[in-house]
């Protein structure tokens, strides 16, 4: 080790290469060493975050570091997200400083004009200084104390409880224990407080698909072998039957170095491996040879398989269960144990999968001498290189393949092929020379692999399933029906992401028609997307071109209208290379437009990069709340880009949950996070602020009234310690209760009606409207408290017929009457009374009182005398009964329209928070029973193709023997009889959801039946 340490240090070199850019699957360069040239490509690159394996050390060159390496490339930058509430609030805030500035100068204009008429007359008596002689000069100061008083009206006091508020609400996240996921003991876990309520009006949904709608876990699910099918279960009368419990595996304890995680039905299948089938045991032979998975013992009997790619993991696994064991592998040799004997074959060639070829196969000698090719693929591209005395055979297995991709498995076709030595060793020669040649070396090698890989005889297909996450197709049908879109973004192949967009419902058989893009160019792309377009508008409709300006703007609402028209279902799918061209500016407009007409869009084989432009188009142009959900590394630009991105802790790593602003465990959990958390955010922060600036409104501008019956002398109506204790002590705690607890319909209603979602999308609850009705009413409750005080007691006396009017009394009245009416308000606003809602709400006029009496009190006045000049007014004038009915009277003018309005609204215009309300309220104890979201078996023609999660350059270095231990023997196993028996287990069917058109209210099922397409074939448009 040292000595190559020294020598390393020796080396000069210089490597030339293409700049930073965020092609993850391309690298171009050079290296100049010792006068010589070495072609550098994307194979001898090493990505940022990859992991080493079956290494312990290795030298390396950074080429790119920091921001320019490919990754950083593709994450796009990390913006400060705000709500749209609090941008909203923001604005209104600016609106009410403009309006106290409003008021500061029609004060300080009535100053000015009353000095000039009435104050002149009294100068005698209160003599000015020189300095203030000036009317105009007096009505300048009296601007800037009238700003003081009423500075109250601006809520400085709002951002730090909604900051309270919304840290509240992330903690009812944090603790919900139906968010946590017990078998990682993982809690959700909100890493922001800044997007609670914005929770509450989420639009689009991207959603990544491995690992984040699946579990990115493969299993082996079924298999066909010469035209036999093994995996179905059966009874007696030959009739399939389901998967339960009772159900009996296969028993793999003959094997003693089986996976125990491993489970399969069918033991017909073991019976033909009993029996010597020689193609069964030729396709397990295939499955145990053809891949490029490491194996590790690390105890005798326990092997650990370390796979690039979950599919051949679930391949290898199976042919270890079956007998065929994959024990160990050189650069030359790979080791098996077949049924209890050791095997070696040695390895003469390994053809590595690419994206063009769709294929992998390996060239090996068996003990015997013979040379045999094992190729498996896509059946598309298997099929048109067997040999022609296959077809029979083929037709047979493509009807299978069909049936295996009709129930959302990811299939594989097998094939193999007897190689000729004199043959083999010429084909040798000429593939040395091509993988040692500097130009057009990936051509002359794939002309290569093309021509040995013909005349295969094909052997059968495999069947895996990449298992939805629990409840994945029950939330995207509550998500759908809250008028939330769902879109898919996917690095996987079309044929997979299609499979899975079956499985979830989201792509369904009676749709009218599922559009495929495909196109390779721009004109290609475009014709594509008109012609999608146009067959969903119809030919009446023309085709819109949008532009960035406010005719665009107009034109996607209109569409955005009709869109809610349209009762035909669409879906559209379009994969990588052709959304980088849909994505440019010119097309990006018609992609937007074409896709917000489908119901489900999901795009295929795209960038990380291109993720993130998707989610930026349409925040960029529909101005809708997005949020991004997803697992992995590749996710993470998306996730930064969206309003709100979430993470799933997963099987790849923690990097999308570090950048989340939200992560849990399963994606059934989001179904909770928006349509409970997320709506009572929205619902009590907008409750909230409403009632806020309403309190605001009503306690300061009754200085403003109060100014125009004072000589506009800036004289405040309240006590300073009232003015100074009302929003911190007595107004503070009851409205941070109702910001917090509140909640119009419990959880259960709030899952059950997912209509109850849209209010939040449509910004129903608080906005611009709303803040000037609540301006509205804080004006008026401010006219009430001043004037009704006001006139009473001009013509009022007390008990023992002295005069009640002096200043000190008519501010106790007053503050007294808004103590009141702001408690009775919060009391009418608040939904959803706990033991502290009641404790904030009358400990806060316990304390009103309390701090009242003693601030009039004789003993703090004799303390501080200059302090607390209301010496007994409170005792003077809360013990006269006028005074009481004067409270009293203005209270019920106050608050009476409000519930008059509220209640004449409720019973003739209730909205189905009232409706669903009403009906909890009248029935707690009886619960209605949620309907069963139902899938049901789909039939399709369609198959996954190549569903085959592979990449390149796992062979060359497998052969290379770079990542390779010191190989070890290891002693064959015991052998043993394998027991047989038949039986299996039919795949779990694949159900279609009923969804609810609306929300019906009676019963409460929370579904309603939606009307579906009858005998409406699936029609899938194919451009290529």
């Amino acid at each position: 080790m040292d000595s190559v340490t020294l020598r390393l240090l020796s080396w000069m070199g210089e490597v030339v290469c293409e700049p930073p850019n965020n092609k993850l699957d391309r690298f171009v360069g050079t290296l100049y060493w010792k006068d010589s040239r070495y072609p550098l490509d994307n194979e001898k690159l090493l990505l940022r975050g990859c992991v080493l394996r079956n290494t312990e050390w290795c030298f390396g060159m950074v080429i790119f570091a920091g921001p320019q390496t490919k990754l950083m490339q593709n994450c796009g930058r990390t913006a400060f997200k705000r709500t749209s509430i609090e941008r909203l609030m923001n604005t209104l805030v600016l609106w009410i400083f403009g309006f106290l500035l409003c008021m500061g100068i029609i004060l300080a204009i009535g100053n000015s004009i009353w000095e000039e008429k009435v104050g002149k007359n009294f100068r005698d008596y209160l003599v000015w200084e020189d300095v203030l002689s000036n009317s105009v000069f007096s009505g300048f100061l009296t601007f800037w104390s009238y700003i003081i008083i009423l500075n109250t009206v601006v809520p400085i006091s709002l951002y730090v409880s909604v900051e309270v508020i919304r840290l509240g609400h992330s903690y009812f996240i944090n603790w919900d224990r139906k968010m946590y996921y017990g078998q990682r003991d993982m809690p959700a876990e909100a890493r922001t407080t800044t997007l609670n309520e914005e929770l509450g009006q989420v639009e689009y949904i991207f959603s990544d698909k491995t690992g984040t709608l699946t579990q990115n876990i493969m299993v082996f699910n079924k298999c066909s072998i010469n035209g036999k099918t093994y995996g179905d279960v059966y009874d007696e009368f030959g009739h399939k039957v389901e998967i339960s419990e009772k159900t009996p595996c296969v028993d793999f304890s003959f094997n003693p170095l089986r996976d125990k995680k491993f489970h399969f039905y069918d033991h017909s299948l073991v019976e033909a491996i009993k029996l010597g089938d020689p193609m069964v045991e030729e396709f397990f032979r295939l499955l145990a040879l053809c891949h490029t998975v490491m194996s590790e013992e690390k105890n005798e009997g326990e092997l650990v398989y370390q796979a690039q790619s979950p599919d051949e993991g679930a391949l290898v696994t199976a042919a270890r269960n079956f007998g065929f064991v994959f024990r160990a592998r050189t650069p030359e040799t790979i080791t098996l144990y077949e049924m209890g004997k050791h095997v070696t074959y040695q390895l003469l060639a390994i053809l590595d999968f690419n994206n063009v070829r769709k294929r992998m196969s390996v060239i090996v000698r068996n003990p015997v001498g013979q040379i045999k090719l094992y190729s498996k693929g896509a059946d598309t591209i298997l099929f048109d290189r067997l040999d022609p005395t296959n077809d029979d055979l083929m037709y047979t297995t493509s009807e299978h393949l069909n049936e295996f991709a009709g129930e959302g498995l990811r299939t594989l076709a097998l094939a193999y092929k007897d190689l000729d030595e004199e043959y083999f060793a010429d084909w040798m020669k000429r593939l040395h020379i091509a993988s040692t040649t500097l130009e057009n070396r990936e051509e002359l090698l794939a002309s290569l692999y093309e021509e040995i890989e013909q005349d295969m005889m094909l052997l059968g297909a495999t069947a895996i399933e990449d298992k939805l996450q629990e409840g994945v197709a029950e939330t995207i049908a509550c998500l759908t029906l809250s008028s939330i879109k769902i879109w898919v973004l996917t690095g996987d192949k079309l044929e997979t992401a299609m499979n899975i967009g079956y499985s979830c419902n989201m792509l369904r058989d009676d749709m009218n028609e599922v559009f495929i893009i495909t196109g390779h160019t721009v004109l290609e792309v475009q014709q594509q997307l008109r012609r999608a377009k146009e067959q969903i508008l119809g030919s009446g409709r023309e085709t819109a071109n949008c532009s960035k300006d406010a005719e665009k703007t107009e034109q996607y609402r209109n569409d955005s209208v009709f869109e809610e028209t349209i009762t035909s279902e669409y879906a559209l799918i379009i994969n990588g290379h052709s959304l980088a061209h849909a994505l440019e500016a010119d097309l990006e407009c018609l992609l937007l437009d074409t896709a917000c007409l489908c119901k489900t869009v999901v795009c295929c084989r795209v960038t990380p990069l291109q993720k993130a432009q998707v989610v930026e188009l349409v925040k960029k142009y529909k101005r809708a709340v997005t949020l991004a959900i997803g697992d992995g590394a590749n996710d993470v630009s998306m996730i930064k880009t969206a309003h709100i991105g979430v993470g799933i802790s997963g099987q790849e790593g923690m990097q999308a949950v570090l950048a989340s602003d939200y992560s849990f465990a399963q994606f059934r959990y989001l179904q909770r996070l928006l349509l409970v958390h997320g709506r009572w955010s929205y619902y009590r922060m907008c409750r909230f602020l409403c009632y806020f600036f309403y309190k605001n409104f009503a306690f300061t501008l009754v200085h403003f009234w109060f100014g125009f019956f004072c000589g506009f002398s800036a004289q405040t109506v309240y006590d300073q310690w009232f003015i100074t204790l009302f929003n911190i002590v007595y107004t503070s705690l009851p409205v941070l209760a109702m910001g917090l607890f509140d909640q119009d319909v419990n959880e259960q209603n709030s899952l059950r009606q997912p209509k109850l979602y849209e209010p939040g999308q449509l910004n129903l609850l608080f906005n611009k409207r709303q803040f000037f009705m609540c301006t509205l009413q804080g004006i008026y409750t401010s006219c009430v408290l001043f004037f009704i005080p006001y006139g009473a007691f001009s013509n009022t006396v007390r008990d023992d017929g002295s005069h009640i009017a002096d200043q000190q009394s008519f501010a106790v009245t007053i503050a007294t009457s808004l103590i009141i009416v702001v408690s009775v308000q919060i009391g009418l606003d608040t939904n959803y009374w706990t033991a502290v809602n009641h404790f904030y709400i009358w400990g806060s006029l316990t304390v009103y009182f309390s701090i009242l009496f003693a601030m009039h009190s004789d003993g703090i006045f004799r303390i501080f005398p200059s302090h607390f000049p209301f010496i007994g007014t409170a005792r003077n004038s809360l013990t006269q009964t006028s005074v009481w009915l004067v409270i009293l009277l203005t209270a019920v003018i106050c608050v009476m329209p409000v519930v008059a309005i509220r209640f004449l609204r409720t019973d003739l215009y209730p909205t189905l928070s009232d409706k669903v309300r009403h009906m909890q309220q009248a029935s707690r104890k009886q619960r209605p029973q949620e309907q069963n979201l139902k899938r049901v078996r789909r039939t399709s023609s369609r198959r996954s193709a190549y569903a085959f999660s592979h990449q390149e350059g796992y062979g060359e270095l497998i052969t290379s023997g770079k990542n390779m231990k010191a190989a070890r023997l290891f002693p064959a196993p015991p052998t043993g009889r394998i027991p047989g028996s038949s039986s299996w287990i039919e795949s779990l069917l694949k159900k279609r959801t009923e969804m609810a058109s609306g929300a019906a209210v009676g019963p409460l099922n929370g579904s309603a039946e939606r009307s579906k397409s009858e005998n409406t074939p699936v029609q899938q448009q194919h451009i290529d």
